[in-house]
Formats: C-alpha cells, structure tokens, sequence
C-alpha cells in the first residue's frame, strides 16, 4: 500500500519543500514586459541631486516606473524624492523605454564602433609597404586549450 496523506492533510504547507534564507538584492529586478527595457537612472550621487543625467536620461527617451505599476519590487518610500509614487533606491530611478529605442541605439553605437575601427585602421595601413606589408591578411582568433582526448 502506498504512503500517501488523506486527501483533507495535504496542503501548500505541507508539500512545499523548504526555502532558506537569502540576501535582498541592493537593486531589484523588475518583471520582464515585451517590448520594454528597464535600466536604473541615476537622480542623486551621495545626497546630491543630479538633474544633468537626469534630464538626459528623460530626454533619450526614459519614463520613470511607476511603484504601483511594479507591486513585485517592495522599497520604502524615500521621504525627500523628487519622484513621487515611482521606485526610487538610494538615488536611482527605475526607468523603461520602448525596446525598439535601445536597439536603434545600440545600432547607432555599433555604427559610431565601426567607423572608430575603420579610421584607425586607415590610418594605420597608410604606413604600410608593399616590399614589407604589415599584415599578410588581416584577421584574429582565439583558441581554447585542447582538453584531454
């Protein structure tokens, strides 16, 4: 006969394994949304508020998150923000932004990457010549050891 518990005893409680302890994260992580990405803003730097990174940020395109918008992140509201009713911790600001902005900026970034590499190259390879090339073929790669076979 199995070593089952009548129907009326099982619960949550007694089925649950059980949880240890953790630390809280300094920075909680909000709920993934499609179509959004979340970054924490910086608003202050020890006490000091700092309305130039804010007011960038807001201009790029970020939009404070609201507290009751995320009940999944618990903070204590901070009595002397500037933020009324968004998450605020020790001056950072929860922030999201279309997620279509952050891959045209990351596309933008990537461009402006590029162009560097490729300026640096040209101006690199206008020393080469041909009777002593500085490069037989340009590439790189990375190798791993061979492990035990």
């Amino acid at each position: 006969m199995a070593n089952h518990l009548a129907r009326e005893q099982e619960s949550r409680e007694t089925t649950q394994r059980a949880t240890s302890w953790a630390p809280a994260q300094l920075l909680p992580a909000p709920t993934p949304q499609p179509g959004w990405a979340f970054r924490w803003v910086r608003t202050s730097i020890m006490g000091v508020f700092d309305p130039t990174n804010t007011s960038a940020k807001f201009r790029e395109g970020w939009v404070p998150c609201k507290a009751e918008d995320h009940p999944e992140i618990q903070t204590q509201p901070d009595h002397n923000t500037r933020f009324k009713g968004n998450i605020e911790i020790g001056g950072l600001l929860l922030c999201k932004i279309p997620q279509e902005f952050m891959d045209q900026r990351a596309a933008h970034y990537k461009h402006a990457n590029d162009t560097q590499i490729t300026a640096v190259d040209n101006s690199f390879m206008k020393t080469n010549d041909p009777r002593m090339p500085l490069f037989a073929e340009r590439k790189s790669s990375t190798t791993f050891g061979r492990g035990a076979k």
